[in-house]
């Protein structure tokens, strides 16, 4: 079988959700399947790490497509020849991208469609590009892969696709998460919060993230506990931030709030380790892998209750309404001032981050290329 891959995202250290996925699940695909060839279909220059076996073709189509009219052009008028030229039996889309104008069966990976119901969140042309034209590659693809069946639901019922079509396929966590010693504890928080502990958000920064939200209720907890604590947030600025940055402007206590930018995986596994607990409160997410990295790293959580969170989190977590400034100050407030609570979410947290792993996702993955070829 020669199966064809959409690529793009394998960036050497920019890797970040979809890419991840793709990284993780590839790596496993290509190295459990030797008698299969995969070609993989890069936008630019590709790094050899990304080459995870010899039966790997790379093939780098241009222009780089990060741009909607780069997509239309990418997809389908480049990708279209391509799979023609490798004789491809399958094309599969890890960022749910597809091509309108080949016959070539394909799986796209759907992540969420967060853009339908927030589209106020992105640049005009971006949010009119993904409500244009993923419903068409909904109804394209074959076969549609998902990581949550609330994405799973979500998909069905936004778009009348048949449930059967879509299979669901979690993400995973990376094994690199896991607890720390306590002297790396002690070094991490003296580099970012001369030595306090710290509330922690990982993620972009972005409207549906919920950063402001987070900003204003870490502000409140503040004010009314006067504890020593502090917010760190990792992760790099993506569309319309402006919100973000003028909330962190009127904070009280803004001096205990930490921008770390983009940080290593390796960096990011001492923060998360060091941390006194996670407080991820977005909007909408298809699946949440912050939650399951601090859960693997011995960190509780506190998070959202909408979407596909509480699905991830089970009885892990602690919830709070995304929507509510009082509810997400008032599960800080209680983490902070409860210890054997929190000591209860972490043991069940070890139990819930069982149910993720990315061999298994990759196994899943597997399974829904073939479906997508019988």
């Amino acid at each position: 079988m020669r199966i064809a891959v959409n690529t793009r995202l394998l960036l050497s250290g920019k890797l970040e959700g979809i890419g991840w996925f793709t990284f993780e699940t590839l790596q496993r695909i290509t190295r459990d399947n030797p008698e299969h060839e995969f070609i993989f279909i890069f936008d630019r220059p590709y790094s050899p790490e990304f080459i995870f076996a010899g039966n790997v073709t790379p093939v780098v189509v241009s222009p780089p497509a990060r741009h909607p009219f780069l997509f239309y052009l990418w997809f389908d008028f480049r990708i279209p020849g391509v799979l023609k030229k490798y004789k491809a039996d399958i094309f599969v889309s890890p960022d749910g991208y597809l091509s309108l104008r080949t016959k070539v069966p394909q799986l796209a990976v759907i992540h969420d469609i967060n853009f339908l119901h927030r589209p106020e969140d992105l640049p005009w042309l971006m949010g009119h590009y993904y409500n244009f034209f993923f419903p068409k590659f909904a109804r394209k693809a074959k076969r549609i892969a998902t990581v949550s069946f609330y994405s799973k639901e979500d998909i069905v019922r936004s778009y009348k696709i048949d449930y059967d079509k879509i299979d669901v396929v979690y993400d995973g966590v990376n094994g690199i998460y896991q607890p720390i010693p306590e002297p790396d504890k002690i070094r991490v928080r003296e580099k970012y919060t001369d030595g306090e502990a710290y509330f922690l958000f990982v993620g972009a920064l972005h409207p549906r993230k919920n950063v402001s939200g987070l900003l204003k209720a870490f502000d409140a907890f503040k004010f009314e506990t006067n504890h020593k604590i502090k917010l760190v947030i990792v992760g790099g600025e993506m569309h319309k931030t402006g919100d973000i940055f003028e909330t962190y402007d009127n904070l009280r206590f803004k001096k205990d709030v930490v921008f770390t930018g983009r940080v290593s995986t390796e960096e990011l596994r001492d923060i998360f380790g060091a941390a006194y607990a996670l407080t991820f409160v977005p909007f909408f997410e298809g699946f949440g892998i912050p939650v399951v990295e601090a859960m693997s790293a011995g960190v509780p959580v506190i998070c959202s209750n909408t979407t596909s969170l509480p699905e991830v989190g089970g009885n892990a977590v602690l919830y709070a309404d995304p929507m509510k400034i009082g509810q997400i100050t008032e599960a800080m407030i209680q983490l902070a001032s409860d210890d054997n609570l929190r000591q209860s979410l972490i043991e069940k947290g070890f139990e819930q981050r069982k149910r993720f792993s990315w061999d298994e996702t990759a196994g899943l993955l597997w399974k829904s290329i073939n479906r997508t070829l019988q």
